[in-house]
């Protein structure tokens, strides 16, 4: 009696390592797994520099725009003027076309900012938003853009208004993501998909020339362009900034 229950003993004890040793198998291949897909993300700012950065229209990142504990800043309160001086949108400096686009933000108290994505950057255009579509930033309780429907935080600026609204309180950190592949594009904002669209097509020719942008000739019309993040004149943070090309 007392052997069978050592061999019982035994064979609980092999069975046990066995059936732990597959789940680590198993989870070891989950990592790996995860490890290829978080390898196809390139990542656009190191959390040190500006590197991969630039004014729009030219020049090195302006001085307002600062490195604060791994997060871009935009030191609106010391900053000269509203997208002038040393302030102004920054972008990429680098096109992208089908791609996967992510960023965590957060606004100050009553602020305005967007991301603006598909711009095309040339003398003929001033602003990046004369030629790129924005995923709102906004502060929905204290700016008084919130009154207009399609100017709220994760909706398509002036276009499309977010299917629901998923915006944490001012002051926390969001994560929007920015997706267009082969003509489609949609907005994500702390996991839910927000808005959903085709670029390009009769429909959204129609949905520009009822907006604020309808006498922009080069407003939603580049299928290849860089992204920008907004000088608006309120504080904003950036961190985590990354794509994936698809």
């Amino acid at each position: 009696m007392r052997m069978r229950t050592i061999l019982s003993n035994v064979f609980f004890v092999l069975a046990l390592l066995f059936y732990s040793c597959g789940g680590t198998q198993e989870k070891m291949v989950n990592e790996k797994l995860i490890d290829e897909a978080e390898n196809e993300w390139i990542s656009l700012f190191d959390g040190k520099t500006f590197q991969g950065w630039s004014k729009y229209g030219g020049g090195e990142v302006g001085a307002a725009w600062k490195i604060q504990d791994g997060a871009i800043y935009l030191d609106a309160l010391n900053k000269e003027g509203w997208q002038t001086g040393d302030g102004g949108d920054i972008i990429t400096n680098e096109e992208f076309e089908n791609f996967h686009f992510q960023v965590e933000w957060k606004i100050a108290e009553n602020g305005n900012s967007g991301i603006i994505f598909l711009v095309h950057e040339s003398p003929e255009y001033a602003y990046p938003w004369m030629t790129g579509p924005e995923m709102q930033i906004l502060d929905n309780d204290g700016h008084p853009d919130a009154k207009i429907h399609t100017h709220r935080a994760g909706d398509l600026y002036d276009l499309i208004a977010s299917n629901e609204e998923t915006v944490k309180p001012v002051g926390e950190w969001n994560l929007a993501e920015i997706i267009i592949d082969e003509g489609n594009l949609e907005l994500h904002l702390n996991g839910v998909r927000v808005v959903s669209t085709s670029l390009w097509t009769e429909e959204w020719n129609e949905m520009i020339a009822n907006s604020k942008f309808k006498d922009m000739p080069g407003f939603g019309k580049y299928q290849k362009g860089k992204i920008a993040l907004q000088d608006h004149g309120d504080e904003v943070w950036f961190r985590n900034i990354r794509i994936k090309k698809l």
